[in-house]
């Protein structure tokens, strides 16, 4: 990819970290993310100051990974000004799989306009990006987008529900970003917006008297088991008290993945082949697949979860090599910090019925210790914030900004083949 390989392109992509935002629809499940590329320059002093050469480069980086490997089976929106609009390199993007994002700083000019109308032409789809009005130059694009994104955080209090009258046409789909509460994607539900990009659905909403469902209490209590280093049959007769337990085991040992060479059809083959280290991991995963649906995958906790957890096990290795338990331990945690949510409990409750290590509570109820400044800085990496806060954090963990972006790839791909084979 010529672009990528460019000096000025390779000199800035050691500045760059990935901010992967899902986007729901009106189901909950994952229909597309928006690729932040965040400049993390105040690391080590470097700065993208030029419009273009930044654009380029943002272009570039989402074109060279290949949009399969970072979104999966979902839809990318990636963001453009008005250079990427006008440039030629825009068609290094695959236009069926992204949608190209109209910054609010792009003016809809004649020129830009016809822009536009061309790379429909071409087959690229579009977005509006951050509506909070119905201004001159959102009528002009609106008739031209098929999504417009409406940011629900920077709107007069009360104005919502007269713009979502205005802008709900057949023809554009209505985005609300900036979700942050359940209320809050309720109230865009009953406007009728189709997607919803925030991380309401992360938040954990409490209910009082809510219990653990039977189903994840055998997983907790198989967990539990592999802690205490139970024997093959206990853990074996576990498993087999469990049909659903059963089921997903069976299956998952006999895809690719896993790489058996040969039909399994036992649970103790089944044992065997996976390995423990391999069947915890696989069991804190289960605790987010629902019903055993094999398109679990498109869950937002579920990813989220996992991609936590996998990337705090990638950034252990690169800090301490060798040392696979912590690795694991780092995985565990993040894959954990979510299990509020996914109960609707509080995470001291979650906490009570699963034996952790002191260090692994202490991250989880107050993102304290070594795991608690990576669990801090994934989820702060997540929201795509303030770049100089996170060039602390790094700074911090010993790590530097290429060494994260070369994680978060590397977590992202595994994620999506992992999950697939539950």
């Amino acid at each position: 990819m010529m672009l990528a390989s460019s000096p000025a392109s390779s000199r800035l992509a050691d500045n760059f970290f990935l901010a992967r935002q899902p986007i729901l629809n009106r189901g909950q499940r994952l229909v597309a993310y928006e690729l932040l590329f965040r400049d993390a320059g105040s690391y080590n002093g470097a700065h993208i100051t030029d419009d273009t050469e930044a654009t380029a480069t943002v272009i570039a980086h989402a074109s060279e990974l290949g949009m399969g490997h970072v979104v999966g089976d979902q839809m990318a929106f990636v963001n453009v000004d008005a250079v990427g609009l006008m440039s030629d390199f825009i068609r290094f993007l695959p236009n069926d799989k992204v949608i190209l994002e109209i910054l609010e700083t792009v003016k809809a000019t004649p020129e830009v306009l016809e822009r536009i109308r061309e790379l429909k032409q071409a087959g690229f789809k579009f977005a509006l990006d951050d509506v909070i009005g119905h201004s001159e130059d959102v009528q002009k694009f609106t008739p031209l987008c098929d999504v417009i994104k409406v940011d629900i955080k920077d709107m007069q209090p009360g104005t919502l529900p007269a713009l979502a009258k205005v802008l709900k046409n057949p023809k554009q789909k209505l985005l609300a970003e900036k979700v942050e509460t359940v209320e809050e994607f309720q109230q865009c539900m009953e406007l009728g917006f189709e997607y919803f990009q925030g991380y309401y659905f992360a938040r954990p909403v409490i209910l009082s008297g809510k219990k653990i469902s039977p189903s994840q209490l055998s997983v907790l209590n198989l967990l539990d088991l592999l802690d205490r280093d139970a024997s093959n049959q206990e853990i074996e007769a576990s498993v087999k008290h469990d049909a659903l337990i059963t089921l997903n085991l069976l299956r998952l040992v006999n895809t690719p993945a896993v790489g058996a060479r040969q039909r399994i059809n036992s649970v103790g083959h089944a044992l065997m082949v996976l390995g423990r280290r391999q069947l915890r991991r696989w069991l804190q995963i289960l605790l987010y697949v629902k019903n055993g649906g094999t398109q679990e995958f498109t869950s937002p906790l579920l990813q989220l979860a996992t991609t936590r957890g996998k990337t705090m096990e990638l950034i252990v290795e690169q800090r301490k090599p060798g040392q696979r338990v912590s690795a694991d331990i780092g995985f565990t945690v993040g894959v954990m910090s979510l299990m509020d949510t996914l109960f609707s409990i509080h995470m001291r409750d979650v906490l009570e019925s699963v034996n952790v290590l002191d260090e692994v509570r202490a991250a989880l109820l107050h993102r304290s210790g070594d795991y608690g400044a990576m669990l801090s800085l994934i989820e702060h990496v997540e929201r795509g914030r303030d770049g100089k806060v996170l060039a602390q954090m790094l700074h911090q963990l010993d790590l530097r900004p290429a060494e994260l972006y070369a994680i978060q790839l590397a977590a992202i791909e595994w994620v999506t083949e992992y999950t697939r084979g539950i």
